[in-house]
């Protein structure tokens, strides 16, 4: 009797226990439904606070984002204004570089139109000649009104072309003859081969303000590698192509450098593009 007695109370406890926890668990979902639950206010207090705070963050975030695209925007205004400038002065140079090559093309042209003017208006003096008369007694009577004297005939002249040697051996007979001193008539220089002084003759010329060098065509503005004995090698861009020498810049330290077309068919200088 007592053993059932107490699996009784046992019982009547564990059910009392039981229906205490459920009633505790409908008022705290009543309070979480009417919104007055604290673990709930606890949680929304901590979620707001994240969301105010992700919200400042985002702010700051906005601020300096709108900074540095105001920086970026300014030193590109710089960078642009700059530039421009820059441009501006090559552009001045390189009109002032043309603009002085075609004056001195103009004068060239002016003085050899006033040379050819020159020999035009020299012209040799005609003379008038007089027609013969003759006298009753059969002479030639002629201008100032006396006989004509027969002229001598003259002897025909003959070239012949000597070479320089025979031409010396005959200076220095004549020369011992009459006790002057010989002077020898110059001897026609050979021509300068590769295999004498290492010159390297190179194709290169200028056509519509383009320079063509080595099979290809080399343009203002052009990025290239200049390379000669005295300088070695360095790099430049072309600044300006007159109409016997190109003009170019070095990008060291942004100082002219003026080579003549010459220069370049002699191979004193020779240049390559260079990638920019």
């Amino acid at each position: 009797m007592p053993v059932k007695r107490q699996d009784k109370e046992y019982t009547e406890i564990k059910e009392q226990m039981f229906q205490d926890k459920l009633a505790q668990i409908k008022k705290q979902l009543q309070q979480l439904e009417e919104g007055t639950l604290p673990e709930y206010l606890r949680r929304l207090k901590r979620l707001e606070q994240q969301h105010k705070e992700r919200l400042r963050l985002n702010d700051v975030w906005k601020t300096c984002c709108k900074e540095n695209a105001q920086r970026t925007c300014e030193m590109e205004k710089r960078q642009s204004k700059k530039d421009f400038e820059q441009k501006k002065v090559e552009l001045k140079e390189r009109l002032i570089c043309d603009w002085e090559d075609k004056k001195k093309q103009v004068e060239n042209d002016k003085v050899h139109i006033e040379l050819s003017m020159d020999f035009n208006d020299f012209k040799p003096i005609s003379t008038r000649k007089l027609r013969r008369r003759l006298n009753p007694d059969g002479h030639t009577i002629s201008s100032n009104g006396g006989p004509q004297e027969k002229r001598r005939k003259q002897s025909p002249t003959i070239n012949i072309l000597l070479d320089d040697m025979s031409i010396n051996e005959d200076l220095k007979l004549i020369n011992k003859v009459s006790g002057k001193s010989f002077v020898s008539r110059k001897q026609p220089q050979p021509m300068v081969t590769d295999a004498d002084d290492h010159t390297v003759s190179c194709d290169a010329r200028i056509e519509d303000g383009k320079l063509y060098f080595e099979k290809r065509w080399y343009l203002r503005g052009q990025a290239i590698y200049a390379d000669s004995k005295e300088t070695g090698k360095f790099g430049a861009t072309i600044f300006s192509i007159g109409s016997a020498e190109i003009c170019i810049k070095k990008s060291s330290d942004n100082t002219k450098v003026k080579i003549l077309l010459s220069q370049l068919q002699k191979g004193k200088y020779t240049i390559r593009r260079r990638s920019t």
